[in-house]
């Protein structure tokens, strides 16, 4: 969710009856404690900050996210044994998000308080081993004795039952937040999303750190330089600096990079937070009275 989930969306989320999170890998740290005060001033609900540990200035990042009295923190793409330990001393919830069951029970193993278990169809950065969220569910849940929040796939009520149903405990929902109209992203890349078809997305530059991205012409330049076997010199310097900016907050769709999930199939308006939420939760409890009424 960088450059999609700031304050404004963070705290709209959370005051629909969600758990915001400020995306805090698209921010330099000043920037973020801005739209932590101003996340603060705009709901009295508990809201938290997702924390990618492979960005740079991390450890003034922590300070301001205890500094500020954040209370829960979703972090990823590191070890979290590196910096659960300070943030529960601080009083501080700790969620990790994992691709695998290896991955989940050593975030177990460091203390975190839950886990998110996200699926290979989630957009942006993702695991290698291609895992979809339906089989990876069951096998993490059967695992691990802390709670298990599904990701990757879930854009309504039904995949949040879904996803309950196979064992999780909650859901984190990503691309059709980053459709909505409080996400900072820009109105070309919402617009994008809900013009994206079933196969519009692929996972790809895991030489790198696999990502998945919309199909348009920096996506198909990149599968070209695949073709000549490229080295991973070569495919950084393709990438260059700032590629998920230029498409996702600049609104550049021919040579940005436009991170989304296979879900987006499933987007089709952009709509506030607040009838986001209204909407999975109807959705959600429609579909579980049709379970009930299944004649077994």
């Amino acid at each position: 969710m960088i450059w999609v989930s700031g304050y404004k969306l963070a705290s709209a989320v959370s005051n629909a009856g969600g758990l915001g999170l400020i995306g805090a890998g698209s921010m330099y740290p000043e920037v973020l404690r801005e739209h932590i005060q101003k996340c603060k001033m705009a709901t009295s609900k508990p809201f938290g900050v997702n924390v990618p540990m492979l960005y740079p200035n991390i450890e003034e990042i922590m300070k301001i996210i205890v500094e500020e009295g954040v209370k829960i923190v979703f972090t990823s793409a590191g070890n979290p044994k590196t910096w659960t330990p300070y943030l529960k001393e601080n009083g501080i919830t700790v969620v990790h998000v994992v691709s695998s069951t290896v991955f989940a029970l050593k975030a177990q193993a460091a203390g975190v308080d839950a886990i998110v278990a996200e699926g290979f169809e989630a957009g942006g950065h993702n695991g290698r081993d291609e895992t979809t969220t339906f089989t990876l569910i069951p096998m993490v849940k059967e695992q691990i004795q802390i709670p298990v929040i599904a990701a990757g796939g879930i854009a309504n009520g039904r995949g949040m039952l879904a996803a309950m149903v196979l064992g999780a405990d909650g859901v984190q929902v990503g691309s059709r937040f980053a459709a909505s109209k409080e996400s900072s992203a820009h109105e070309n890349f919402k617009k994008t999303i809900v013009e994206v078809q079933e196969g519009g997305t692929q996972l790809t530059l895991k030489e790198l750190a696999p990502v998945r991205l919309i199909k348009n012409k920096f996506y198909q330049d990149l599968q070209h330089l695949y073709e000549k076997c490229p080295t991973k010199e070569e495919l950084t310097a393709f990438l260059g600096r700032a590629r998920a900016k230029r498409g996702m907050f600049e609104g550049d769709l021919i040579e940005g990079e436009l991170e989304i999930g296979q879900i987006a199939g499933l987007i089709h308006q952009i709509n506030s937070a607040e009838e986001i939420v209204l909407e999975m939760m109807t959705d959600f409890e429609s579909a579980r009275r049709e379970v009930q009424e299944f004649d077994f």
